[in-house]
């Protein structure tokens, strides 16, 4: 398995592509700039199954439908944001940016944790709220990675002023559900670079003294 990293949209919110031996690939939050993702994929001659948000933010989905159209994909989501996407007031477009991201809704809905099997991929879907009501980690343990949306950064948390937000459901999803990972799990975030858990726990201001 194989990951990439592609930062994408108005804030460079990263998505992520990650793909198998056999090309079959995963795309995980694409955040914006369409064209240039779907380039990316080509040139890789990747086959891309579906779509993963780890939430609904503008920021995460604003090449949603871009996608759907040129592949025919299903977009996944947790139940607490199948709303959103259709809604520029709870995915916050219409608050941080010139133009309203409105999407269609998605193909499925996740309703709770357990393990996602999509192809030959599996990944466990831990629930990590608090950032937003909705908000996702898929951790893949062969390769030792969890994308952790924007629940947990390098050096950082994920902000909780925005609508659904909660700051100490967040630190509480962290330590619960991402800290407790094995310490060399890789952390692809929303925004900036990877990270680990033992950094997090050993480095983390945000984490300290709870």
């Amino acid at each position: 398995m194989k990951w990439r990293r592609i930062p994408l949209g108005p804030l460079q919110t990263n998505c992520y592509i990650f793909s198998n031996d056999k090309k079959d690939c995963l795309i995980i939050d694409p955040g914006g700039d369409a064209q240039q993702l779907i380039s990316i994929i080509q040139k890789q001659h990747l086959k891309p199954l579906a779509i993963l948000l780890t939430h609904a933010h503008f920021d995460h989905i604003g090449a949603l439908d871009d996608l759907r159209s040129k592949w025919d994909i299903p977009v996944y989501i947790h139940k607490n944001e199948k709303a959103w996407l259709s809604d520029s007031s709870l995915n916050g477009s219409q608050y941080f940016m010139a133009g309203k991201i409105e999407v269609k809704s998605a193909e499925q809905i996740i309703n709770g944790e357990g393990v996602l099997s999509i192809g030959n991929f599996e990944l466990k879907m831990l629930e990590t709220p608090g950032h937003s009501p909705g908000s996702i980690s898929y951790y893949h343990a062969p390769t030792g990675i969890v994308f952790s949306g924007d629940a947990l950064f390098s050096g950082s948390i994920g902000r909780t002023d925005l609508p659904g937000g909660n700051h100490e459901q967040l630190i509480q999803s962290i330590h619960q559900k991402l800290l407790t990972l094995p310490e060399e799990t890789l952390v692809l975030s929303g925004h900036g670079v990877e990270t680990t858990i033992e950094a997090e726990m050993e480095s983390n201001p945000f984490l300290n003294g709870f």
